[in-house]
Protein backbone atom coordinates (compact mmCIF):
# COMPACT_ATOMS: atom_id res chain seq x y z
CA UNK A 1 0.00 0.00 0.00
CA UNK A 2 1.44 3.35 -1.04
CA UNK A 3 1.39 6.21 1.42
CA UNK A 4 0.71 9.79 0.32
CA UNK A 5 0.85 13.10 2.17
CA UNK A 6 -1.27 16.04 0.98
CA UNK A 7 -0.91 19.63 2.11
CA UNK A 8 -4.10 21.59 1.55
CA UNK A 9 -6.19 18.42 1.81
CA UNK A 10 -9.30 20.33 2.94
CA UNK A 11 -9.29 22.54 -0.17
CA UNK A 12 -10.93 21.92 -3.52
CA UNK A 13 -7.97 20.12 -5.12
CA UNK A 14 -6.91 18.35 -1.95
CA UNK A 15 -10.34 16.82 -1.42
CA UNK A 16 -10.58 15.52 -5.00
CA UNK A 17 -7.02 14.18 -4.82
CA UNK A 18 -7.67 12.40 -1.51
CA UNK A 19 -10.75 10.84 -3.09
CA UNK A 20 -8.73 9.65 -6.08
CA UNK A 21 -5.85 8.22 -4.04
CA UNK A 22 -8.14 6.39 -1.64
CA UNK A 23 -9.96 4.82 -4.59
CA UNK A 24 -6.56 3.53 -5.75
CA UNK A 25 -5.85 1.91 -2.39
CA UNK A 26 -3.49 4.50 -0.94
CA UNK A 27 -3.08 5.31 2.71
CA UNK A 28 -3.67 9.07 2.68
CA UNK A 29 -2.40 11.58 5.21
CA UNK A 30 -3.36 15.23 5.19
CA UNK A 31 -2.10 18.33 6.97
CA UNK A 32 -4.69 20.69 8.46
CA UNK A 33 -4.21 23.89 10.40
CA UNK A 34 -5.45 24.09 13.98
CA UNK A 35 -8.52 26.30 14.26
CA UNK A 36 -11.41 26.81 16.67
CA UNK A 37 -13.79 25.27 14.13
CA UNK A 38 -13.39 22.30 11.81
CA UNK A 39 -12.89 22.95 8.11
CA UNK A 40 -13.13 19.40 6.82
CA UNK A 41 -16.50 19.55 5.06
CA UNK A 42 -15.00 18.73 1.65
CA UNK A 43 -13.52 15.44 2.89
CA UNK A 44 -15.96 14.29 5.58
CA UNK A 45 -17.84 12.12 3.08
CA UNK A 46 -14.72 10.05 2.45
CA UNK A 47 -15.09 8.28 5.78
CA UNK A 48 -18.40 6.79 4.66
CA UNK A 49 -17.89 6.48 0.91
CA UNK A 50 -19.31 3.06 -0.13
CA UNK A 51 -17.01 2.99 -3.16
CA UNK A 52 -13.89 3.04 -0.97
CA UNK A 53 -13.24 -0.05 1.11
CA UNK A 54 -11.40 0.32 4.41
CA UNK A 55 -10.77 4.06 4.18
CA UNK A 56 -7.29 4.92 5.40
CA UNK A 57 -7.41 8.68 5.78
CA UNK A 58 -5.51 10.39 8.57
CA UNK A 59 -5.28 14.09 9.40
CA UNK A 60 -2.39 15.80 11.19
CA UNK A 61 -2.13 19.29 12.60
CA UNK A 62 0.55 21.32 10.92
CA UNK A 63 1.30 24.46 8.94
CA UNK A 64 3.46 25.27 5.94
CA UNK A 65 4.97 28.04 8.05
CA UNK A 66 6.35 25.44 10.51
CA UNK A 67 9.39 23.68 9.08
CA UNK A 68 10.23 21.78 12.28
CA UNK A 69 6.85 20.07 12.39
CA UNK A 70 7.20 19.20 8.70
CA UNK A 71 10.49 17.39 9.32
CA UNK A 72 9.01 15.48 12.26
CA UNK A 73 5.97 14.48 10.22
CA UNK A 74 8.03 13.16 7.30
CA UNK A 75 10.28 11.21 9.67
CA UNK A 76 7.23 9.55 11.21
CA UNK A 77 5.19 8.93 8.06
CA UNK A 78 7.88 8.08 5.49
CA UNK A 79 5.49 8.85 2.60
CA UNK A 80 5.99 7.56 -0.92
CA UNK A 81 4.39 10.65 -2.49
CA UNK A 82 3.96 14.23 -1.33
CA UNK A 83 1.50 16.62 -2.98
CA UNK A 84 2.02 20.26 -2.03
CA UNK A 85 -1.38 21.86 -2.63
CA UNK A 86 -1.51 24.07 0.46
CA UNK A 87 -1.49 27.83 -0.13
CA UNK A 88 -3.03 31.21 0.43
CA UNK A 89 -4.46 30.84 -3.04
CA UNK A 90 -6.66 33.89 -3.53
CA UNK A 91 -4.91 36.21 -5.97
CA UNK A 92 -6.73 39.40 -4.98
CA UNK A 93 -6.16 38.71 -1.27
CA UNK A 94 -2.44 38.23 -1.90
CA UNK A 95 -2.18 41.98 -2.52
CA UNK A 96 -3.57 42.58 0.99
CA UNK A 97 -1.33 40.01 2.73
CA UNK A 98 1.75 39.70 0.50
CA UNK A 99 4.17 38.68 3.26
CA UNK A 100 1.97 35.86 4.52
CA UNK A 101 1.32 34.71 0.96
CA UNK A 102 5.05 34.60 0.24
CA UNK A 103 5.74 32.73 3.47
CA UNK A 104 3.16 30.00 2.93
CA UNK A 105 3.26 29.66 -0.85
CA UNK A 106 6.94 30.30 -1.51
CA UNK A 107 8.85 29.40 1.64
CA UNK A 108 6.32 26.67 2.40
CA UNK A 109 7.70 24.75 -0.58
CA UNK A 110 11.26 25.27 0.74
CA UNK A 111 10.27 23.78 4.08
CA UNK A 112 8.79 20.66 2.48
CA UNK A 113 11.73 20.13 0.13
CA UNK A 114 14.23 20.57 2.95
CA UNK A 115 12.17 18.25 5.16
CA UNK A 116 12.42 15.60 2.44
CA UNK A 117 16.21 15.91 2.58
CA UNK A 118 16.36 15.99 6.39
CA UNK A 119 14.18 12.90 6.66
CA UNK A 120 16.38 11.03 4.18
CA UNK A 121 13.57 10.61 1.65
CA UNK A 122 15.23 11.96 -1.50
CA UNK A 123 15.54 8.52 -3.10
CA UNK A 124 12.29 7.12 -1.68
CA UNK A 125 9.79 9.95 -2.05
CA UNK A 126 8.20 11.65 -5.07
CA UNK A 127 7.12 15.29 -4.83
CA UNK A 128 4.41 17.23 -6.65
CA UNK A 129 4.42 21.03 -6.69
CA UNK A 130 1.19 22.85 -7.48
CA UNK A 131 2.40 25.57 -9.82
CA UNK A 132 0.03 28.08 -11.37
CA UNK A 133 -0.83 29.82 -14.62
CA UNK A 134 -0.65 33.06 -12.61
CA UNK A 135 3.13 32.77 -13.03
CA UNK A 136 2.67 33.75 -16.70
CA UNK A 137 0.90 36.98 -15.73
CA UNK A 138 1.64 39.53 -18.44
CA UNK A 139 1.87 36.79 -21.04
CA UNK A 140 4.85 36.71 -23.41
CA UNK A 141 3.19 34.39 -25.94
CA UNK A 142 -0.22 32.92 -26.75
CA UNK A 143 -1.00 30.19 -25.91
CA UNK A 144 1.27 29.54 -22.92
CA UNK A 145 3.40 26.39 -22.79
CA UNK A 146 6.01 25.00 -20.41
CA UNK A 147 8.78 27.14 -21.93
CA UNK A 148 6.86 30.43 -21.95
CA UNK A 149 8.73 33.04 -19.85
CA UNK A 150 7.07 33.99 -16.56
CA UNK A 151 5.92 37.54 -15.74
CA UNK A 152 3.80 37.29 -12.56
CA UNK A 153 1.44 40.16 -11.74
CA UNK A 154 0.57 39.47 -8.09
CA UNK A 155 2.29 38.48 -4.84
CA UNK A 156 0.63 35.08 -5.28
CA UNK A 157 2.07 34.65 -8.78
CA UNK A 158 5.52 35.73 -7.58
CA UNK A 159 5.43 33.25 -4.69
CA UNK A 160 4.30 30.42 -6.98
CA UNK A 161 7.12 31.25 -9.39
CA UNK A 162 9.67 30.99 -6.57
CA UNK A 163 8.27 27.63 -5.46
CA UNK A 164 8.23 26.39 -9.06
CA UNK A 165 11.86 27.19 -9.77
CA UNK A 166 12.89 25.85 -6.39
CA UNK A 167 11.29 22.54 -7.30
CA UNK A 168 13.29 22.48 -10.53
CA UNK A 169 16.43 23.32 -8.55
CA UNK A 170 15.97 20.47 -6.07
CA UNK A 171 15.27 18.08 -8.93
CA UNK A 172 18.52 19.05 -10.64
CA UNK A 173 20.63 19.45 -7.50
CA UNK A 174 19.60 16.38 -5.49
CA UNK A 175 18.10 14.08 -8.13
CA UNK A 176 14.73 14.29 -6.40
CA UNK A 177 11.73 12.99 -8.33
CA UNK A 178 9.97 16.37 -8.27
CA UNK A 179 7.38 17.47 -10.81
CA UNK A 180 5.31 20.62 -11.20
CA UNK A 181 1.86 20.91 -12.69
CA UNK A 182 1.32 24.37 -14.17
CA UNK A 183 -2.42 24.26 -13.71
CA UNK A 184 -4.61 26.85 -15.35
CA UNK A 185 -7.84 27.90 -13.64
CA UNK A 186 -9.77 24.84 -12.54
CA UNK A 187 -13.18 24.98 -10.90
CA UNK A 188 -15.88 22.78 -9.41
CA UNK A 189 -18.79 22.85 -6.95
CA UNK A 190 -16.13 22.59 -4.22
CA UNK A 191 -14.49 25.87 -5.21
CA UNK A 192 -14.41 28.46 -2.43
CA UNK A 193 -17.25 30.97 -2.60
CA UNK A 194 -14.90 33.98 -2.79
CA UNK A 195 -13.34 32.77 -6.06
CA UNK A 196 -14.89 34.41 -9.10
CA UNK A 197 -16.54 31.39 -10.75
CA UNK A 198 -18.18 30.10 -7.57
CA UNK A 199 -19.08 33.65 -6.57
CA UNK A 200 -21.00 33.90 -9.85
CA UNK A 201 -22.84 30.56 -9.68
CA UNK A 202 -23.62 30.98 -5.99
CA UNK A 203 -25.00 34.49 -6.45
CA UNK A 204 -26.97 33.72 -9.61
CA UNK A 205 -28.77 30.76 -8.04
CA UNK A 206 -29.55 32.76 -4.90
CA UNK A 207 -30.89 35.60 -7.06
CA UNK A 208 -33.08 33.09 -8.88
CA UNK A 209 -34.71 32.09 -5.60
CA UNK A 210 -35.02 35.58 -4.19
CA UNK A 211 -32.28 35.12 -1.59
CA UNK A 212 -30.04 37.82 -3.04
CA UNK A 213 -30.62 40.96 -5.11
CA UNK A 214 -27.30 41.82 -6.76
CA UNK A 215 -23.92 40.42 -7.78
CA UNK A 216 -21.04 42.89 -7.50
CA UNK A 217 -18.04 42.29 -9.75
CA UNK A 218 -14.78 43.84 -10.82
CA UNK A 219 -13.15 43.35 -14.22
CA UNK A 220 -15.46 41.40 -16.55
CA UNK A 221 -13.06 41.40 -19.51
CA UNK A 222 -10.31 39.22 -18.02
CA UNK A 223 -9.91 36.03 -20.06
CA UNK A 224 -9.22 32.69 -18.43
CA UNK A 225 -8.70 29.05 -19.39
CA UNK A 226 -11.20 27.23 -17.16
CA UNK A 227 -11.15 23.46 -16.58
CA UNK A 228 -12.70 20.94 -14.19
CA UNK A 229 -10.74 20.44 -10.96
CA UNK A 230 -11.73 16.80 -10.57
CA UNK A 231 -10.03 16.01 -13.89
CA UNK A 232 -6.97 18.11 -13.16
CA UNK A 233 -6.03 16.30 -9.95
CA UNK A 234 -5.76 13.08 -11.95
CA UNK A 235 -2.84 14.67 -13.75
CA UNK A 236 -1.08 15.30 -10.44
CA UNK A 237 -1.11 11.59 -9.74
CA UNK A 238 -0.12 10.64 -13.29
CA UNK A 239 2.96 12.92 -13.12
CA UNK A 240 4.29 11.09 -10.07
CA UNK A 241 3.86 7.68 -11.74
CA UNK A 242 6.33 8.53 -14.52
CA UNK A 243 9.89 7.21 -14.57
CA UNK A 244 11.25 10.72 -15.03
CA UNK A 245 9.97 13.89 -13.33
CA UNK A 246 9.01 16.87 -15.46
CA UNK A 247 6.80 19.96 -15.63
CA UNK A 248 3.48 20.06 -17.49
CA UNK A 249 0.89 22.66 -18.45
CA UNK A 250 -2.59 21.42 -17.54
CA UNK A 251 -5.24 23.41 -19.42
CA UNK A 252 -8.08 23.24 -21.98
CA UNK A 253 -6.55 25.51 -24.66
CA UNK A 254 -9.77 27.57 -24.62
CA UNK A 255 -10.24 31.04 -23.16
CA UNK A 256 -13.40 32.81 -22.01
CA UNK A 257 -14.06 36.13 -20.33
CA UNK A 258 -15.53 36.56 -16.87
CA UNK A 259 -18.50 38.16 -18.63
CA UNK A 260 -19.03 34.98 -20.66
CA UNK A 261 -19.07 32.95 -17.45
CA UNK A 262 -21.72 35.28 -16.05
CA UNK A 263 -23.79 35.18 -19.25
CA UNK A 264 -23.71 31.38 -19.41
CA UNK A 265 -24.67 30.99 -15.75
CA UNK A 266 -27.58 33.43 -15.83
CA UNK A 267 -28.83 32.00 -19.15
CA UNK A 268 -29.08 28.54 -17.57
CA UNK A 269 -31.36 30.10 -14.95
CA UNK A 270 -33.43 32.08 -17.48
CA UNK A 271 -32.23 35.38 -16.02
CA UNK A 272 -31.09 38.59 -17.72
CA UNK A 273 -27.65 39.04 -16.17
CA UNK A 274 -27.51 42.77 -16.89
CA UNK A 275 -30.36 43.40 -14.45
CA UNK A 276 -28.47 41.88 -11.56
CA UNK A 277 -24.72 42.46 -12.05
CA UNK A 278 -23.16 45.74 -10.91
CA UNK A 279 -19.58 47.00 -10.92
CA UNK A 280 -17.58 47.52 -7.71
CA UNK A 281 -14.03 48.82 -7.98
CA UNK A 282 -13.07 47.05 -4.74
CA UNK A 283 -12.87 43.81 -6.71
CA UNK A 284 -10.29 45.14 -9.17
CA UNK A 285 -6.71 43.96 -8.76
CA UNK A 286 -3.87 46.53 -8.56
CA UNK A 287 -2.28 44.69 -11.50
CA UNK A 288 -4.48 42.56 -13.75
CA UNK A 289 -3.75 39.43 -15.74
CA UNK A 290 -5.70 40.04 -18.93
CA UNK A 291 -5.34 36.76 -20.80
CA UNK A 292 -4.49 33.18 -19.89
CA UNK A 293 -4.76 30.23 -22.27
CA UNK A 294 -2.65 27.10 -21.92
CA UNK A 295 -1.62 24.52 -24.47
CA UNK A 296 -1.53 21.02 -22.89
CA UNK A 297 0.08 19.42 -25.98
CA UNK A 298 3.03 18.08 -23.97
CA UNK A 299 0.71 16.41 -21.46
CA UNK A 300 -1.26 14.83 -24.27
CA UNK A 301 1.87 13.69 -26.09
CA UNK A 302 3.78 12.29 -23.12
CA UNK A 303 1.04 11.37 -20.65
CA UNK A 304 -1.89 10.72 -22.98
CA UNK A 305 -4.01 13.28 -21.13
CA UNK A 306 -6.46 15.86 -22.33
CA UNK A 307 -9.47 17.48 -20.64
CA UNK A 308 -12.95 16.09 -21.21
CA UNK A 309 -15.13 18.69 -19.46
CA UNK A 310 -15.31 21.94 -21.41
CA UNK A 311 -16.53 25.43 -20.54
CA UNK A 312 -20.30 25.10 -20.97
CA UNK A 313 -20.44 21.75 -19.19
CA UNK A 314 -18.33 23.10 -16.33
CA UNK A 315 -20.66 26.07 -15.85
CA UNK A 316 -23.64 23.73 -15.91
CA UNK A 317 -22.11 21.40 -13.29
CA UNK A 318 -21.44 24.30 -10.94
CA UNK A 319 -24.79 26.02 -11.51
CA UNK A 320 -26.79 22.83 -10.94
CA UNK A 321 -24.92 22.17 -7.70
CA UNK A 322 -25.39 25.70 -6.38
CA UNK A 323 -29.06 25.71 -7.36
CA UNK A 324 -29.60 22.70 -5.10
CA UNK A 325 -27.70 24.46 -2.33
CA UNK A 326 -29.82 27.59 -2.76
CA UNK A 327 -33.01 25.51 -2.65
CA UNK A 328 -31.97 24.04 0.70
CA UNK A 329 -31.15 27.53 1.93
CA UNK A 330 -34.57 28.78 0.83
CA UNK A 331 -36.33 25.95 2.62
CA UNK A 332 -34.46 26.73 5.83
CA UNK A 333 -35.48 30.36 5.43
CA UNK A 334 -39.10 29.14 5.28
CA UNK A 335 -39.71 30.59 1.84
CA UNK A 336 -42.38 29.21 -0.52
CA UNK A 337 -41.79 25.75 -2.04
CA UNK A 338 -39.01 25.99 -4.61
CA UNK A 339 -38.47 22.30 -5.29
CA UNK A 340 -39.89 22.70 -8.80
CA UNK A 341 -37.73 25.65 -9.82
CA UNK A 342 -36.95 25.14 -13.53
CA UNK A 343 -33.41 24.81 -14.76
CA UNK A 344 -33.04 25.31 -18.51
CA UNK A 345 -29.73 23.47 -18.58
CA UNK A 346 -31.30 20.20 -17.41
Amino acid sequence: MKKALITGITGQDGSYLAELLLSKGYEVHGIIRRASTFNTSRIDHLYSDPHINGVKLFLHYGDLADGVQMVKLLYDLQPDEIYNLGAQSHVRVSFDIPEYTGDVVGLGAVRILEAIREAGLVKKCRYYQASSSEMFGEVREVPQVETTPFWPRSPYGCAKMYAHWLTVNYRESYDLHASSGILFNHESPRRGETFVTRKITRAATRIKLGLQEKLYMGNLDAKRDWGYAKEYVEMMWVMLQQDQPDDYVVATNETHTVKEFIQETFALLDLDWEKYVDYDKRYERPAEVDLLIGDPAKAKRQLNWEPQVRFKELVKIMTESDLELAKREAQIADLPDVSKTPFSGS
